[in-house]
C-alpha cells in the first residue's frame, strides 16, 4: 500500500480539486438518495391522504423533490467537471516527472529496458494512474459518506431498519469488494504485465520483420506474440466476469435491503409506531443507497493492476542515475584539455573491470586514436569521456577541472560525436544533419557531406537533401547512415571530435579519402578516433593500443606499428 501512498503525495498539488470533486460528489448522492425517498414519502402520502379524505400541504415535498432533483443533476455535472479537471492536471504533470526522472538514466541505465516496454511505462501505466482517484479513492470515500449518513437517517427513525442496512451495506460494500479484490489480483496484476509484454513483443516484431522472415520461419515470434495476447484476452475475461458477478451481488444486497426494510416495518405499520409513508421513504432510500457501493467492487478489481503500474513506474523513478547528480555546477569552459588519470571502469554486476588505469590528455588540435578489437573497452572509454557513465578509479578532468563539477549535458557541449550505433531520426536528410546546428548554411551542409562522402549519393536522390530516411535510418545503407551520422558531426561546432568506429561499412579505398578529409578539415579541433582498424593511424599524433581494458602499447604510430 505504500506505493498508492506514494501516488497519493504525487497528486497533493491538486488536493484542493479532488476535496472539492468529493464534496460535489458526495452531495450529488445525497441529493439522489433524498430525491428517491422524498419522492416515495410524497406519493404515498398524498394517497394516504386522498384515501382519508383529508387535505395536506404538498408544496412543501414538490418543492424539495425539485431542489434535490437539480441539485443531483447540477451537482454530478459540476462534479465531472471538477474531477476530470484534477485527475487531467495530475496525469499532466506525472508524465514530466517520470520523463524527467528517466532522461538523467538514457542511455546507460536504461540499455536492459525494451523500448516497447518504456513506451508502456510511460504511456499505459501513467493512465492507469489515474484510476487512483476516480476510481479508487473517490468511490470509497463518497460510498463512506452517504451510506453513514443513510444509515444515521434511518436509526433516527428505526434502530432495527437501520441496523439491517449497515450489516448488507457491509456485506455489499466491504466484504465483496474485498472478495472480488482478491479473485481478481492474480489475473489483474497478470494484464498489466502481459499489456506490456505484448507491447514490447509487438515492437520487435515490426521492427525486426526482415530477420525474422529469415531466421523464424516456424514463426516461433509469432508464437509468442499470440500467446501473450491470448493470455491477455484471458485474464481480461476473468476480470470481467468476476465484475458482472460483483455487480450481481450488489444488486442482491440491494433487493434484499428492500425486503428487510419492508419486512422489519410492515409490523410497525400495523402497530402504529411507523407510518407508512415513512416505511416507503426508508425503501426507497435504502435500495438508492447501494447506487453508491456499486463502483466499490471495481474499486478493488482496479486496485491490484493500479498497484502493479505503480511499482513498475517507480522501480524506473527510483533507479539511481549512472552519474550522480551535479548539486552546485560550475560553467563548463568553452575549450581545454581533456584528461584521464589512472582511470578503471567496472559495470555493475560484472566480475571484470571494462576499463584499468587508462591515462592520456586530449588537446584541441591533438590526434589520438584508440585501437583494439572488439570487447577491449574503447566504447567504455567514450561513454565515460562523455559522462554517461562514472569512472569506478582514478580522475577524468576538462580544462582543468574534475569533470564531477559540471552538469553532463552542460560538458557534453564540447563534444561532437558520431557513436558507434549513431542515431537516424525518422525524417529527412536535411533535419537530421541540422540536428547538429539548426542555424548552418548549405555550403556548410554540403563541405560535410563532402567530407564525410555521402554528399553524391544525396545529390542522386530525386529528392535531395529532402529525402525521407526512414526508421532507425532505414531507407538508407548501414555505410551511408554511418557517414550521415559523421556529416552531422562535423557541422557542430565543438572544440572535439569523437569518431567510434566512423569508416565502420566502408571499403578500404573510402574508408582513406574519408578519414584523410575529416583529419585535415578538424586540423584545430581534438580528435578521439576509436577504431580497430590501421588505416591513417600515421596522421595520428599519438596511438593507444588497448587490449582487455588495459593500456598494452602507445607512443607515436611509427613507434607503435615498430614495436607490434
Amino acid at each position: 500500500m505504500k506505493d498508492f501512498l506514494r501516488v497519493l503525495r504525487l497528486m497533493r498539488p491538486q488536493a484542493g480539486w479532488m476535496a472539492l470533486s468529493i464534496a460535489l460528489a458526495a452531495l450529488a448522492t445525497l441529493a439522489h438518495v433524498a430525491l428517491m425517498a422524498t419522492s416515495g414519502w410524497f406519493i404515498t402520502a398524498m394517497a394516504a391522504a386522498g384515501l382519508a379524505g383529508v387535505s395536506m400541504n404538498y408544496f412543501t415535498p414538490a418543492a424539495m423533490i425539485r431542489a434535490f432533483a437539480i441539485v443531483r443533476t447540477g451537482g454530478r455535472y459540476v462534479e465531472r467537471l471538477v474531477g476530470h479537471e484534477a485527475t487531467l492536471k495530475f496525469v499532466a504533470s506525472l508524465r514530466p516527472w517520470l520523463f524527467g526522472r528517466l532522461e538523467p538514466l538514457a542511455p546507460a541505465a536504461l540499455e536492459d529496458e525494451r523500448s516497447g516496454d518504456l513506451m508502456t511505462r510511460l504511456r499505459g501505466d501513467i493512465d492507469r494512474l489515474e484510476f487512483a482517484f476516480l476510481r479508487i479513492l473517490q468511490p470509497m470515500v463518497v460510498a463512506v459518506i452517504v451510506i453513514g449518513i443513510g444509515i444515521a437517517y434511518a436509526a433516527f427513525h428505526d434502530a432495527a431498519i437501520a441496523m439491517a442496512l449497515a450489516v448488507l451495506a457491509f456485506a455489499a460494500g466491504l466484504v465483496l469488494p474485498l472478495l472480488v479484490g482478491r479473485l481478481s489480483a492474480p489475473s489483474a496484476r497478470r494484464v498489466t504485465a502481459n499489456s506490456s509484454d505484448l507491447n514490447a513483443l509487438l515492437v520487435e516484431h515490426l521492427e525486426a520483420r526482415a530477420e525474422l522472415d529469415i531466421y523464424d520461419p516456424g514463426h516461433r515470434h509469432r508464437a509468442a506474440v499470440l500467446e501473450t495476447s491470448d493470455a491477455l484476452i484471458d485474464d481480461e475475461r476473468k476480470v470481467a466476469s468476476l465484475a458482472g458477478l460483483a455487480s450481481a451481488g450488489v444488486g442482491l444486497c440491494a433487493n434484499l435491503a428492500l425486503v428487510a426494510v419492508i419486512a422489519i416495518g410492515g409490523p410497525q405499520i400495523a402497530a402504529g409506531t411507523l407510518g407508512g409513508p415513512d416505511l416507503v421513504m426508508l425503501a426507497l432510500m435504502g435500495l438508492a443507497l447501494f447506487e453508491v457501493v456499486g463502483p466499490l467492487p471495481v474499486a478493488m478489481q482496479t486496485l491490484p493492476g493500479f498497484l502493479a503500474s505503480a511499482r513498475r513506474i517507480f522501480s524506473l523513478a527510483d533507479r539511481a542515475p549512472p552519474v550522480p547528480a551535479v548539486a552546485m555546477p560550475e560553467s563548463v569552459p568553452e575549450t581545454g584539455a581533456l584528461t584521464f588519470e589512472n582511470v578503471g571502469f567496472t559495470y555493475p554486476g560484472a566480475g571484470a573491470a571494462a576499463l584499468s588505469d587508462v591515462s592520456f590528455t586530449l588537446r584541441p588540435g591533438k590526434r589520438i586514436a584508440i585501437v583494439g578489437p572488439s570487447g577491449s573497452g574503447k566504447s567504455s572509454l567514450v561513454s565515460l569521456a562523455l559522462r554517461y557513465r562514472a569512472a569506478s578509479e582514478g580522475k577524468i578532468g576538462f580544462a582543468g577541472q574534475p569533470v564531477e563539477r559540471f552538469e553532463p549535458e552542460a560538458l557534453r557541449r564540447r563534444f561532437a560525436v558520431l557513436a558507434q550505433s549513431d542515431h537516424l531520426f525518422s525524417t529527412t536528410i536535411d533535419d537530421n544533419l541540422r540536428l547538429a546546428d539548426p542555424a548552418v548554411s548549405r555550403g556548410r551542409i554540403d563541405q560535410a557531406c563532402a567530407l564525410a562522402g555521402i554528399l553524391d549519393f544525396i545529390k542522386e536522390q530525386p529528392d535531395g537533401f529532402d529525402t525521407y530516411v526512414g526508421a532507425h535510418g532505414a531507407k538508407v545503407s548501414g555505410g551511408q547512415g554511418r557517414r550521415l551520422g559523421l556529416a552531422r558531426a562535423l557541422l557542430k561546432d565543438a572544440p572535439f571530435l569523437i569518431l567510434d568506429e566512423p569508416t565502420e561499412g566502408l571499403d578500404p579505398e573510402t574508408e582513406e579519402r574519408v578519414l584523410e578529409g575529416v583529419l585535415e578539415a578538424t586540423r584545430e579541433r581534438g580528435v578521439l578516433l576509436i577504431t580497430h582498424s590501421h588505416a591513417c593511424l600515421e596522421l595520428m599524433d599519438e596511438v593507444i593500443v588497448l587490449e582487455a581494458g588495459r593500456i598494452v602499447e602507445r607512443g607515436a604510430p611509427g613507434e607503435v606499428f615498430r614495436r607490434t
